[in-house]
């Protein structure tokens, strides 16, 4: 049973780094920012696995963190913790999220190009039914070796996955803000560390610098692992580098 609580945590953590890889490829750096097109297979891929694994809905995700570009650190900014406090946007950053993107304003202003499709009316928009999915499938997957213990594994690899992914996303936006080296004119932060563990955002100062850079680092050390992937994406021509520095869409 040892050997079953390990192989939970670790692939608890191994799906929250898929799903940080498919937030800063997909979501940021692609839906949000447009410095990269996505081949639709990839992104038909992205979509589903965000879906079961964290229920967003991209376009009100796009909407928010756009939002948050056009009023950075400001009152109107959703998440800031200048005007928030650390501890708030580090542990509710995902309510935070939530209850803007729900306004009724943010995703009509900042996500114009991004209309609900019919895959997004019969699955992706029910966030519910996506992590049911998502949790059905880790517990299958853990009962095939470990029978009906399987699925309290199956339970424990969804929890370590939930806290770790809400943990990583809340510290982009409160860590990435408060802590960390600022080499650019703006009020967000660099940090290694940070960006070891979310694929390159925790290079923040750097991307709100140049918005729309497919690429987050700027020196040879500091580390944008999921720049590596984008060009491997980009060779087999999954991906295509639109723009490396321009404005923000608003």
């Amino acid at each position: 049973m040892l050997i079953g609580i390990v192989l939970a945590v670790l692939v608890g953590f191994l799906v929250t780094q898929a799903a940080m890889f498919a937030t800063t490829v997909y979501l940021h750096r692609g839906l949000t920012h447009r410095a990269l097109a996505v081949h639709p297979a990839l992104s038909s891929l992205c979509r589903f696995g965000l879906w079961i694994s964290t229920g967003m809905r991209p376009r009100e995700w796009a909407a928010v963190h756009r939002r948050h570009h056009a009023a950075t650190d400001t009152t109107e900014d959703p998440h800031s913790p200048v005007q928030s406090g650390f501890w708030r946007v580090q542990l509710t950053n995902a309510a935070m999220y939530r209850r803007v993107a729900r306004d009724g304003v943010t995703v009509d202003k900042y996500a114009r190009d991004l209309p609900p499709d019919r895959f997004d009316r019969v699955l992706f928009d029910h966030a519910g039914l996506g992590l049911g999915v998502g949790v059905t499938l880790l517990c299958l997957l853990f009962m095939i070796p470990f029978g009906p213990w399987g699925i309290a594994l199956g339970f424990l690899a969804a929890a370590v996955h939930m806290v770790g992914y809400l943990g990583l996303s809340g510290a982009v936006n409160a860590v990435g803000h408060t802590f960390g080296r600022r080499p650019h004119a703006n009020s967000a932060t660099n940090g290694w560390l940070l960006a070891l563990f979310t694929w390159g955002e925790g290079l923040h100062n750097n991307h709100h610098d140049r918005p729309t850079s497919a690429r987050f680092s700027r020196r040879w050390f500091q580390v944008d692992h999921a720049w590596w992937g984008i060009r491997l994406l980009a060779w087999v021509r999954l991906v295509r580098l639109r723009s490396m520095r321009t404005k923000t869409p608003a």
